[in-house]
This record gives C-alpha cells, structure tokens and sequence, in this order.
C-alpha cells in the first residue's frame, strides 16, 4: 500500500512538472493571425509587413488568414469565439473596432469581447481627388458640394471610410453632409480608391497608407491629412493648418487583440513580441514608406485610445443620424 501511494505521489509530482513545462512553453505550435479584411487593404498591409519580424520574436510560424466580410464583422466574430489560449489572434482595425460598433446597431460583438495587446500603428486620413480634376483644395471642394454635384467614395456603408467623407464635409461646414453628398459603396478601400480615379466618385477620405503609391503615381491629388504635422510624400495641408484640429482623431490604426479571457501570461508576451517587431528597420522604413506612423502603445493606452474614438465616432454618427439599425 505504502509502495502504491509512493508511486501515486510520483506521478502526480511528474503531471504537475510536466503540465507546468507545458505551459511555460507557449508557443509550442503555429499562431493562427486572422486579417478580418481582404487582401491589398491597409490591415492586410499592415498585418503582412510585420509578419516576419513578429514571427522571428514569438519563434512559431504565424498563419496569415484573410477572414472578410462583414466590414470586418466576420473575422472579428472567429477570434471572439475562439478559445483564449494565444492561438488565434485578430489584427484590429478602425473600421471593425471603433467605426462599426459607433455605427452598427446588429454588430456580432461588443469592444468589452476582445483583449487588446497593443494599437502599433496609426494611419493617418487624407482627403484625395483625381489629378486631372479642377479640385485644387479642401476650399474648392466645399464649394463644389454647396453647389451640389459632390460625391465621396467608400469601402462599404457603416465603414471608415463612409464616416470619413461625412465628417469631413460636416467639420467644414456643410451641415447635412448626407443630403449634399451622394456616397458610393465599393467592395474595399482599393476599390473606393480606384473609384476617384476613374471619375465615379468626386474624392475619398482613407487611410495614407491605402494612398500612397496612387499619390506618388501623381494618380490622386491629396487636398488634406488629419495630422498636426505634414505626412512624408503628401504635399497636402494639414486639417490642423486649416482650422480643424479636431479631425485629428479621424485616423486608421491597427492592433493585436485576443479573445477577451486570454491570461495575462499570453497577452504580457504579445507585448514584449510587439516591441520587439515593431523596432525592425525593414518593417519600420516599410510602413513609413507607406504614410504610416508606428507607435507601440501600452494595453492602457491602448484601450484609452480606442474607447476615445469610439465615443468621437458616436456622437458624429448621431449628430448626423448614420447609425445603421439593419
């Protein structure tokens, strides 16, 4: 009997040891990374760039997924439902986490559903036309909608993009921005895009870093960016410069969240892998090439940060009655 407890005890003592070993050595298996938007798009750009250098610091292959649909609704919901081990991970964006939930009253999820790690990268908004277009400035675009016969582009009703266009049109003046401007929905924001070049649309208000290669292209003319300060490669005025600082909130970003009851042993790894990757020249000369700026903010920051344009968002959208009940 003694011999059989002894035993017993061992191997209880060996599963404590082992199953703590296990736990220590998270990662030990691929990371599923859920992109909730399509391919081309400013998260997919954003997600692929840092892909290498946040592989190299977790040391596991991370499997890049595009989940899309939904203005983002259907990848979030996938790492919503996931089981909270740091296995399936979701690149956050405006549009699926401050956007939709200001504007969408049947969204799937709530913020208080994720765990965010960390918001690494802003984006900030420009407000572009088609080169050849007799839009020289935000002036004469404000006029041209006061004589009606203005249109703007978007990736989809209830995204960024949609809201971009109507608040940058009300902060200048025009107070009933959906009855002056007709709004075109495009599938995606390289679609929104195109749509200005193409003359379908008059302009779009999106995220720099979806714009630069058009802007460098001398495709798209930039007539404002939603910064204090002027953006690389965008010979544009700032809305600050023109009056309106409080377009400064008007920015994409992207972060890293995980289900909401992920331990806090996996979300304090993620950060210092976040750090980590983020600090990469490529990756950093890579993104500001691009418009973007990188900065790693503290879970702290980063729910402050996000809650803040939830709650700007929301009051635009119903000041202006875009909230959208279906």
């Amino acid at each position: 009997m003694k011999l059989n407890a002894f035993k017993t005890a061992v191997a209880c003592a060996a599963a404590l040891v082992t199953g703590t070993a296990a736990l220590a050595e998270y990662p030990d298996r691929p990371i599923n990374m859920i992109i909730p938007y399509g391919a081309g798009g400013a998260t997919d750009i954003s997600a692929r760039t840092i892909a290498e250098p946040l592989g190299d610091a977790v040391g596991q292959a991370l499997v890049m997924t595009n989940v899309t649909g939904a203005g983002g609704a259907t990848g979030s919901v996938v790492v919503q439902n996931a089981a909270p081990d740091g296995y399936s991970m979701l690149f956050a964006r405006v549009g699926s986490h401050s956007v939709s939930p200001a504007m969408k009253a049947t969204l799937p999820y709530t913020l208080d559903d994720f765990r965010f790690v960390a918001v690494y990268e802003i984006n900030p908004v420009a407000c572009v036309v088609a080169e050849g277009s007799d839009i020289k400035s935000m002036e004469d675009l404000i006029a041209k909608a006061n004589e009606g016969g203005v249109s703007y582009s978007s990736s989809g009703v209830g995204s960024m993009l949609h809201l971009a266009g109507a608040m940058v049109l009300n902060a200048f003046g025009i107070e009933n921005p959906l009855e002056v401007a007709t709004h075109i929905p495009q599938r995606g924001g390289g679609a929104a895009a195109t749509a200005v070049l193409n003359g379908t649309a008059t302009f779009v208000c999106t995220n720099t870093s979806a714009l630069a290669s058009f802007v460098a292209n001398k495709q798209l003319r930039p007539l404002m960016v939603t910064t204090d300060e002027p953006v690389p490669g965008f010979d544009a005025p700032t809305a600050a410069s023109l009056g309106h600082p409080e377009l400064n909130q008007l920015v994409g970003w992207t972060g890293l969240a995980g289900p909401k009851d992920l331990g806090d042993d996996v979300a304090a790894k993620w950060g210092e892998w976040m750090a980590t990757a983020v600090a990469d020249e490529t990756f950093l000369k890579s993104m500001e090439e691009r418009g973007s700026v990188i900065r790693l903010m503290s879970p702290e920051e980063t729910g402050e940060f996000i809650e803040g344009q939830y709650n700007t968002f929301r009051a635009l959208v119903d000041k202006l009655g875009m909230r959208v009940e279906g």
